[in-house]
């Protein structure tokens, strides 16, 4: 069965409406329906919307409530915008969503989203991936809520990787993470950030350490809508990417000579073996330069 009606599922950001991206609010504004969920969106992004779209908040709806959405969507050829917060990717409950649209005959694509993780390390203007301290992040949430881990999937396995994590979803059980957290290997004067409804007009933003972590949290109070970011890359400064370093080149750049030696020096100084290639145009064992 195929119909003529489209479901769009559109990340909104963290939460400002100007975190949109254009896709998103050019979607939104030619939608037929616009389903929102008022515990999650800001309300401000329903100024995309036409006067004459129908709104609907979805807060309070399983998804059985919304299927008849999508049903007379399929039934008139509707497009309607599904509107999730931060990217529809992570934590979204899409998924099902997906699978419903599908096996309805709904054309569906994805907006993506700014996700709240990379909004609060705007924020707070920090970079996640410091050369030399971290270059891989970790998004995961704390086990045992409402919805199950697979297994394998532990915060504190994850911790002994000792790079920065986003932890969602946990603050709620915030004296567990932090156990979490130090169990798995990071010291106690890791330092973290506490968000609350990042760029909402309402945001809070705090720094602590791990050791200080489940006093913070209690102290203000916060059980949801709470993103903890976690790992040294929070605090670190005086590293240099090789992104823009006289001796990397790539495409569009050759390389100082002196400069190029003087970094081959110091790869072959960190991992105590010459590196056979360095120099071969069109060679860069460093990928990107990072």
């Amino acid at each position: 069965m195929t119909t003529t009606g489209k479901v769009w599922f559109v990340g909104a950001g963290p939460g400002a409406a100007d975190l949109l991206t254009l896709r998103a609010a050019r979607v939104i504004a030619e939608a037929d329906v616009v389903i929102w969920a008022a515990s999650l969106v800001h309300a401000d992004v329903l100024a995309h919307a036409r006067p004459d779209a129908e709104i609907v908040d979805s807060s309070q709806l399983p998804i059985e409530g919304v299927r008849p959405l999508y049903e007379r969507a399929a039934a008139d050829g509707l497009t309607v915008a599904r509107i999730h917060s931060g990217d529809p990717a992570l934590w979204g409950a899409v998924q099902e969503q997906l699978d419903l649209c599908r096996a309805l005959g709904l054309a569906v694509e994805v907006v993506p989203g700014v996700s709240s993780f990379t909004a609060v390390a705007a924020l707070v203007g920090r970079e996640l991936t410091i050369p030399e301290v971290a270059q891989s992040v970790i998004l995961t949430r704390l086990e045992g809520g409402k919805t199950p881990m697979p297994p394998g999937e532990r915060v504190r396995e994850f911790a002994r990787h000792g790079t920065t994590m986003a932890l969602f979803l946990s603050a709620a059980r915030s004296g567990q993470a932090q156990a979490e957290l130090l169990g798995g290997g990071y010291p106690p004067e890791t330092p973290v950030v506490v968000a609350y409804q990042a760029t909402w007009p309402d945001e809070l933003v705090v720094r602590c350490t791990l050791g200080e972590l489940e006093a913070t949290v209690k102290a203000h109070k916060l059980w949801k809508h709470t993103l903890f970011l976690v790992g040294p890359a929070l605090a670190a400064t005086g590293t240099r990417s090789h992104l823009y370093h006289p001796g990397h080149f790539h495409t569009h750049r050759r390389a100082e000579p002196a400069a190029r030696a003087a970094l081959r020096r110091a790869r072959a100084d960190r991992s105590g073996v010459d590196q056979p290639g360095v120099d071969q145009p069109g060679v860069d064992p460093g990928g990107d330069g990072r």
